[in-house]
């Protein structure tokens, strides 16, 4: 018997979620593929056609818009998979209730932002068009919503069609046409346009997943209900967006939109690698309510094992190739965005740190929901304190704008790592059992890896992103699939019978 009065994992049961985690894993690494292959057109038709400043005021803008989605969604990203597992009500009434309750807190924050568009657009002129931005809040929502009940049935392939095919794919090409008319706003068009794409991609399958919901009459009594026992995960998740976010909007009240227009795009950079852990969620979610409510303690920790090694693994991979080629990956989209090349590294290193922590919360908001909030207004308190901190201390020291602008990033590794180590520790005492997927088997791959990334860098530029990058990913993975894959870890890359 585990420690704690957690129950043994049931070997049959133990296989099963393993395998339909593999499962999700396998389609979400094929989704970061197809994520890469299209975030990367939009980076450099972003860059080299609308330029850093541009880029600067869209960044900006869609910051403030995806923060109101966050707070839109009222938790329903977790909390949804709980109520399905637990309620003895027809599944397509609960969606629905989730779909109308997003919809009426995103029409709260459509009216304040249309009627004080100024709060996304604080250092540069309106022109009319800004004020129907905020109407994409609706489609954030709902499309957040309609996902994450697919993935409660494991249809993973739905998040993949919608966030790492129609999205990308849709935002990269408006852009290229949208430029033709209008330099100044093609972006946030494009942007408008893409999510709304994004929206049909969520909804379609979710029709045909649930269907319609026959007998369905709304009430608002128990909606109110489950927005307030949603207020803690709805927290956590507003509080971990901010983590990835507050660096940006600290960075516009001090710089230009050009630096911010940087700083953006090593964030995206950046978003390719954390993707990986956010597409784990809403397989991951499921799991871990489904063995609460079986009492199995025992095996939620061994599946925040399994996921966070996985994860680990992957993002100190992609974070090491993407590192060593830094200036390379950043001056694909412009000579003017080289200068970001440290913030870059320093934000991918931020995500590895942050893996272990990212996957115990996915248990924590189960478990230890308040404790769990407590810790991440503690992370994004320090990460604020330290980046003015950083920032202040850089311009007393006279260093250039793209040191201080650095600062941020740095404030958000550390802030990263102290939060990884505490909700980790929490979570390991919760369960009785250890959730850390550290293994040593990661140093000696990055050894290698790195080792071959070093030559990579004395051939030109172009050769270091086709063939470098790929050599260190291949020596990496080499490296980790004989040296730190157990069979149960080798699910991953085979198909279910």
């Amino acid at each position: 018997m585990a420690r704690g009065g957690a129950a043994p994992v049931d070997g049959n049961s133990g296989k099963s979620d393993i395998a339909l985690l593999a499962k999700g894993g396998r389609t979400n690494i094929f989704g970061f593929l197809l994520r890469l292959a299209a975030r990367l057109p939009f980076l450099f038709i972003a860059g080299r056609l609308y330029g850093a400043s541009v880029l600067g005021r869209f960044a900006y803008a869609i910051l403030v818009i995806e923060f109101a989605a966050q707070l839109a969604t009222l938790g329903l990203k977790r909390g949804l998979a709980q109520r399905l597992s637990s309620s003895s009500e027809p599944a397509s009434h609960i969606v629905w209730d989730g779909l109308l309750i997003a919809g009426m807190a995103s029409a709260i924050a459509v009216a304040v932002l249309a009627a004080v568009p100024e709060v996304m657009f604080p250092n540069s002129g309106i022109n009319g068009h800004e004020r129907l931005l905020p109407l994409t809040i609706f489609g954030i929502a709902w499309s957040e919503v309609a996902l994450a009940a697919l993935a409660y049935r494991h249809n993973v392939g739905a998040t993949v069609t919608a966030r790492a095919v129609v999205e990308p794919w849709t935002i990269s090409i408006a852009a290229l046409g949208l430029w033709f008319y209008s330099a100044r706003d093609g972006l946030i068009l494009s942007y408008a346009v893409s999510m709304t794409a994004a929206l049909v991609a969520s909804l379609v399958p979710l029709l045909r997943s649930y269907g319609l919901p026959q007998g369905w009459r709304p009430r608002v009594v128990p909606l109110l209900k489950m927005a307030r026992r949603n207020a803690p995960l709805a927290a956590a998740d507003a509080i971990e967006w901010g983590t990835r976010n507050i660096d940006r909007a600290i960075l516009g009240l001090f710089f230009p939109p050009a630096i911010v227009g940087v700083y953006w795009v090593a964030q995206q950079v950046t978003t390719l690698p954390q993707k990986l852990k956010t597409s784990f969620d809403p397989i991951l979610g499921p799991v871990i309510t489904q063995n609460l409510e079986a009492g199995n303690k025992a095996a939620v920790a061994a599946h925040v094992r399994q996921v966070g090694f996985w994860i680990l693994a992957a993002q100190a991979g992609i974070a090491l190739a993407l590192s060593i080629s830094g200036e390379a990956v950043m001056g694909l989209v412009g000579p003017a965005f080289v200068a970001g090349t440290g913030a870059l590294v320093i934000l991918l290193a931020a995500e590895v740190i942050a893996a272990t922590a990212a996957v115990s919360e996915t248990a924590l908001v189960y478990v230890a929901r308040h404790r769990n909030l407590m810790i991440s207004v503690a992370v994004i308190s320090l990460q604020a304190g330290l980046s003015f901190l950083f920032i202040f201390a850089a311009r007393a020291l006279g260093l250039p704008q793209a040191y201080q602008a650095a600062g941020p990033a740095l404030a958000l590794m550390l802030a990263l790592g102290f939060g990884a180590i505490v909700k980790s520790r929490l979570l390991a005492r919760l369960l009785g059992a250890g959730v850390s997927g550290w293994r040593w088997a990661l140093i000696w791959a990055a050894i290698v890896a790195g080792a071959i990334g070093s030559v990579a860098t004395h051939i030109p530029e172009w050769g270091e992103l086709l063939l470098g990058i790929p050599a260190v990913l291949i020596a990496y993975s080499y490296v980790i699939w004989r040296k730190g894959f157990t069979p149960e870890d080798r699910v991953l890359f085979k198909r279910l019978k």
